[in-house]
């Protein structure tokens, strides 16, 4: 892990959404980060503008992949990018998703809108490892159409037979002809067997706290929900404290946790 940026180059710049852009980034001399595991982030740093924690989308060789949507000063730098820019990099920070803590198990993912992005990971990894795994169920959550996520990569992964994926908008275009409303509605659809699931989970927060209350309602075991609290982070040392809660950092011991300890995390900020 490295406490100073990197230099990295923009290799591709891609659009997904109106205001979400993909940036493939490779090491731009001869010193690199150490490898990414899935569900990872990296704090990238806009030149003369800052820095802002991102999670790894995509991870191929020596080359990571960051979606980014534009919110702030430092990620509509980052919107902005070209191919030739360059960034500074500094990782990888937090925990990953344990993807191999469920082999032998179904898996249910579960995402509201840019949170399929640190998700894409462990679902590409899962597609390429078809005997480790069950049956794969992926729902994902959009305001509307035009919002949804790696759009046609839900079409590609929609082809295997062993994944069941579901997309659902809340507010659908007069020329949408799939599901309309909360991704948490459409847990009925999932058919996953409660005994022998583990879920991963990225959203908005509210989003996460209703699916995992309900998935826990349903038979699973809050250890194997595992869920992203991606809250606030900003200087991923540990030392700000924006992260916190309780007596954990998000940054250092997040921001994946299971939803027995999540839960309890939560819970103590509401004091």
């Amino acid at each position: 892990m490295s406490d100073v940026p990197l230099p990295y180059q923009v290799t591709r710049v891609w659009p997904e959404t109106a205001d979400t852009v993909s940036i493939a980034l490779a090491p731009a001399g001869g010193a690199r980060l150490a490898p990414f595991a899935p569900g990872q982030f990296a704090m990238v740093y806009a030149f003369g503008v800052g820095e802002i924690p991102v999670s790894v989308s995509r991870i191929r060789h020596q080359e990571l992949v960051h979606t980014v949507r534009s919110v702030g000063a430092v990620s509509a730098a980052l919107s902005a990018l070209l191919p030739g820019d360059h960034v500074g990099l500094r990782g990888p920070f937090g925990t990953g998703w344990n993807l191999g803590a469920a082999m032998g198990q179904e898996l249910l993912v579960i995402a509201g809108g840019i949170g399929l992005a640190p998700l894409r990971p462990p679902i590409v990894a899962a597609l390429a490892a078809p005997h480790a795994y069950g049956r794969l169920n992926l729902l994902v959550g959009a305001r509307t159409p035009d919002d949804v996520l790696y759009a046609g990569q839900l079409r590609a992964w929609s082809a295997f037979r062993r994944l069941h994926c579901v997309v659902p908008v809340d507010r659908p275009s007069p020329a949408w002809r799939g599901n309309v409303g909360l991704v948490t509605t459409l847990l009925n659809d999932a058919g996953f067997t409660a005994g022998n699931t583990t879920a991963f989970v990225c959203g908005p927060e509210v989003m996460i706290r209703a699916t995992a209350r309900d998935l826990v309602g349903r038979g699973l075991p809050p250890h194997r929900i595992r869920v992203s609290l991606e809250r606030n982070m900003r200087c991923a040392t540990g030392h700000c404290g924006h992260c916190q809660l309780g007596g954990v950092l998000l940054c250092r011991d997040g921001p994946v946790n299971d939803w027995e300890r999540a839960e309890d995390l939560l819970a103590v900020r509401e004091l």
